[in-house]
């Protein structure tokens, strides 16, 4: 399901899906304190069905907005709320500069706590 945007009188533009994944998915990471995106919540088949969509779910509502459920895993010694707060940021700011949409919901979900491998192995 593309997401198109009519331009005052200039014809539409249809964004594909799998770009917007794309974006969603380059501002999470961009973040510091996200280990990464993960599918965890996800059932096995699911999983299977699904492997592009990697922690991101993306819904249209009836007026046309976007809303968004981010899945992540963040590092440890970082502020969950902070982090999830510029994750909001990040995706939002990415699609309105990258091609003119306006979200509506932006959800985060943290599904879980890791430990640097690289700072555990300096102790």
């Amino acid at each position: 399901m593309a997401k198109t945007k009519t331009l005052q009188n200039k014809g539409k533009v249809e964004i594909d899906r799998d770009i917007l994944l794309s974006i969603i998915n380059l501002a999470t990471k961009e973040i510091n304190g996200v280990e990464s995106l993960t599918n965890s919540y996800l059932p096995w088949y699911k999983k299977v069905l699904k492997p592009k969509s990697e922690g991101v779910s993306i819904k249209f509502d009836l007026n046309g907005k976007i809303n968004i459920d981010v899945y992540i895993k963040v590092y440890i010694g970082y502020s969950v709320p902070d982090v999830a707060y510029r994750v909001q940021e990040n995706i939002k700011n990415s699609l309105g500069s990258m091609v003119g949409l306006k979200p509506g919901k932006i959800n985060v979900h943290v599904y879980g706590v890791v430990i640097d491998k690289e700072g555990a192995e300096e102790n």
